[in-house]
């Protein structure tokens, strides 16, 4: 089983504006990848599924990628 990734760097709060770190847990469709796929605890997935909704509405992300 694949270890959180947000645990293993000491992330807390995952922030929208990090589109670096958002767009690894993205597939290249721009579909947010599952937590089984991930390995991120369920706890994480939640927030980080708010944080790329946060950036897609602020413009940072692309809601498709064709």
């Amino acid at each position: 089983m694949k270890s959180c990734f947000f645990k293993e760097n000491d992330i807390n709060n995952i922030d929208y504006k990090d589109v670096h770190v958002l767009s690894k847990f993205l597939t290249p469709q721009g579909r947010i990848i599952s937590n089984r796929r991930s390995g991120v605890s369920a706890k994480m997935q939640r927030k980080l599924a708010e944080a790329v909704k946060r950036a897609r509405f602020m413009g940072l992300l692309p809601f498709i990628n064709r």
